[in-house]
């Protein structure tokens, strides 16, 4: 057993300032050692991201009490029964969907709806079930999407790691886990952008930076970056986007005359309805809406089939950026280290794991960029 600090969430929906209400507690915790097919990380760097945020405020309902954190990067410490993928040492980037390998969407090359990892996720549990957190009462503690990375020591399945250069700085580590695999990968593997198409991008934190930086990359003719707030679509700008629209009801409008007709292919990232509808409308006939962006489960959006049809339009999902992990993880840093993907400009402040509540107002004002929380 370790004993080891970590950002546990007991309560959903306590109001902002969050550095006033205090919704997550840094806690001594108890972590049981590796089960069978499970691993004990040593937590470096971890990236707060909008999934965090939504945990909090109750837009993603999860069971609490729960230790927060999904974005992250540690050395291994120990390795549980029957691990083969990693050992001891190893530097490691956490996945937020473990990927067993085995269900029907797994063996079709899409472990980011593998099924026993959604099940688990939703339950608060590693894939194998169990729960290795216990607080210092004894009480079980829900684990988030199988990960629990704003700690100091983290027991994860296998499944959820992938191993990456002993080089590779922790901060830099940590946001391949999500922000780019969720924004690079909805452009090039759910939307695949492709040379000299046009590409809007609707909502610009980290992860729709993220896929700025990937449209740039397959040399998108236009990419046009669209967001309520000046300093992002500024930062948008300097990272190789061609055009700033400012999110507004005619948004969509705007889009459509700077490109004569609509995108090729827009991607939403924001998590809300109305950015939704402002991609769906800047699409031109025939063209493609990727939506990676998670509202409320209760919030809905209607449309017309008939225009579904007459303009052969295609929307699509995309989870984890339709990703491979194990693929597409070094795929990503191969890019990064060609300097094709320059994810370094997407890091913020660096904050300790005591400061998260102030992180997470930070978060929340949509001003900040991809804070990174040092842990070790």
């Amino acid at each position: 057993m370790v004993l080891t600090r970590a950002a546990v969430l007991r309560e959903v929906g306590r109001a902002a300032p969050f550095a006033h209400s205090h919704p997550l507690t840094v806690e001594d915790v108890h972590l049981d050692p590796p089960g069978p097919g499970e691993v004990l990380v040593a937590v470096r760097s971890a990236g707060l991201c909008h999934s965090d945020l939504s945990v909090v405020n109750g837009d993603r309902p999860r069971p609490v009490p729960m230790a927060l954190g999904h974005e992250a990067a540690g050395e291994v410490l120990e390795v549980g029964a029957g691990v083969g993928s990693v050992r001891q040492g190893d530097h490691v980037v956490m996945v937020f969907v473990p990927g067993c390998g085995s269900c029907r969407p797994c063996s079709e090359g899409r472990p980011a709806l593998c099924e026993p990892g959604a099940v688990s996720n939703a339950a608060g549990t590693l894939l194998s079930g169990h729960r290795r957190l216990r607080d210092a009462g004894g009480d079980p503690l829900h684990h988030h999407l199988g990960c629990s990375a704003f700690a100091e020591h983290a027991v994860v399945s296998e499944h959820s790691l992938v191993v990456i250069d002993p080089d590779l700085p922790w901060d830099l580590a940590a946001v391949f886990g999500c922000a780019v695999l969720t924004g690079a990968g909805a452009v090039i593997n759910t939307g695949q952008a492709a040379p000299g198409s046009t590409i809007a991008v609707v909502g610009l934190g980290g992860v729709g930076l993220a896929a700025v930086l990937a449209a740039v990359a397959q040399d998108c003719r236009r990419i046009i970056a669209v967001d309520v707030h000046a300093d992002k679509l500024a930062l948008a700008l300097s990272l190789g986007a061609t055009d700033a629209v400012e999110a507004s009801g005619d948004a969509a409008d705007a889009i459509r005359e700077i490109t004569g007709g609509g995108v090729d292919l827009a991607v939403e990232l924001a998590g809300s309805v109305p950015a939704f509808d402002t991609a769906y409308r800047a699409t031109r006939r025939g063209g493609t809406t990727v939506t990676g962006g998670l509202p409320h489960p209760s919030a809905l959006w209607s449309m017309s089939p008939a225009q579904l049809v007459a303009d052969e339009r295609t929307i699509k999902g995309s989870y984890i950026g339709s990703c491979v992990p194990s693929r597409d993880i070094p795929s990503f840093l191969a890019m990064h280290r060609e300097g094709r993907l320059p994810v370094e400009k997407l890091l913020g402040e660096r904050i300790g794991l005591d400061a998260i509540n102030e992180g997470l107002d930070a978060l929340a004002s949509g001003h900040a960029l991809r804070q990174i929380v040092r842990i070790s």
